[in-house]
């Protein structure tokens, strides 16, 4: 056992027991939603998980540890707390030396799970190529976590805010097979289908297992991002959730907003100005993702390894 991680007695007893584990975020906690709904959601997460019959090991940095699993007291901690650190990859170091509170990204929960021995993680969505990133080179950390690190990240896609083309062109030229489920478009998060492809369509847990298993036992390191619509009942019009964005951008630029606080910000008047249906959405894919994730994680543990035909 890595010398930095803590696992909480239902994940160290699922470990001991062999059962698969699913990993989850606490970003989305802690920056992701505004209270209560980010504590009420992330126990419904993990009771959709229990409930398909994996366990849920939600990830945070807390007394210099690498939490992994979380009681429901520090669920409740990462809620209100108003200083948790966004944690990425290159936090992580002074986070744990520090002994900070902090809430991990995309990048961070997949190398943490890695650590754990966790192939699989859900979360919301993940990050990608801002817009205007030809001159401010801002681009989220997730894409080289997932051409270096071996987790398959089950997702909604990324955010309208982000340049969807250019963060798929990104994970094409690192290797980053892209795979959706249930149609051929990739997700736009509040929405079902971006305009853009997927690099592959495979809808059951089990095929995508073994699409997984296969690049792994090739050798091929990083990740896989499974991305999976929204259901329908619960998205929102691409026309309206691009003014909105738009006009979020508009504000964030003006106020000078940048770095790791340009999606919080965002996020937060993409509420706002579409009077909370923007928070429906976002729980509704969350849960969503739990389901599929449960279901890869099963699928995954019943092949630990792919034979040739």
């Amino acid at each position: 056992m890595h010398q930095f991680l803590l696992f909480s007695p239902e994940v160290a007893a699922a470990r001991a027991a062999g059962k698969p584990v699913v990993a989850l975020e606490s970003t989305i906690i802690s920056h992701g939603m505004p209270y209560p709904e980010n504590v009420e959601t992330a126990r419904v997460v993990e009771q959709l998980i229990r409930a398909a019959g994996a366990v849920p090991a939600t990830i945070a940095i807390i007394g210099g540890r690498i939490c992994i699993g979380l009681e429901a007291d520090q669920l409740e901690q990462l809620g209100v707390a108003p200083d948790a650190m966004k944690v990425s990859r290159r936090d992580l170091p002074y986070a744990l030396s520090q002994r900070l509170l902090g809430a991990t990204t995309v990048a961070a929960t997949m190398i943490c799970a890695q650590l754990a021995g966790i192939e699989v993680f859900v979360t919301g969505g993940i990050g990608g190529v801002h817009r205007g990133a030809e001159t401010s080179f801002d681009i989220s950390a997730d894409l080289q976590e997932l051409a270096r690190t071996n987790v398959a990240v089950v997702c909604a896609g990324v955010k309208s805010i982000l340049d969807i083309g250019l963060t798929l062109e990104y994970l094409e030229t690192q290797g980053v097979p892209v795979i959706s489920v249930g149609q051929p478009g990739f997700p736009a998060f509040f929405t079902q289908d971006s305009g853009f492809a997927a690099d592959f369509q495979i809808d059951s847990a089990q095929e995508q297992a073994i699409f997984i298993r296969t690049k792994w036992q090739l050798g091929l390191q990083g990740g896989v991002v499974v991305a999976n619509p929204v259901p329908a009942q619960y998205a929102m019009q691409k026309d309206e959730i691009d003014r909105i964005t738009d006009e979020a951008l508009l504000e964030a630029r003006k106020l000078g907003v940048a770095g790791k606080a340009v999606t919080p910000f965002l996020l937060d008047r993409i509420k706002q100005l579409s009077a909370g249906r923007s928070l429906v959405t976002n729980i509704a894919l969350v849960k969503h993702n739990a389901m599929v994730g449960a279901q890869l994680a099963l699928a995954l543990h019943a092949h630990p390894v792919i034979k040739p035909v």
